[in-house]
């Protein structure tokens, strides 16, 4: 394969990871919203859930990020040198 079709098609498995981590979270907890909901009797108790989960998956995203990007000056010029 191609430098450039590789290229892409790592920055679509990113985009695609960014999305499976946000989604799943918020699925999950909707999930558990609704069925506390019916236990409990308390209609609106996906709300909260929604968010929670929507918190938990902009913190899945968050960390994977700083992963992809170096810490300080030194990771950045050593990470210049190898390209």
């Amino acid at each position: 394969m191609k430098r450039e079709n590789r290229q892409v098609m790592n920055a679509l498995i990113l985009v695609f990871q960014f999305g499976i981590n946000m989604i799943v979270p918020i699925f999950l907890c909707c999930v558990l919203g609704i069925w506390i909901g019916d236990k409990t009797g308390i209609s609106w108790m996906m709300i909260p859930f929604f968010f929670i989960g929507a918190l938990a998956g902009f913190n899945n995203i968050f960390r994977m990020a700083k992963k992809l990007y170096p810490k300080d000056d030194k990771d950045r010029n050593h990470a210049k040198k190898n390209q």
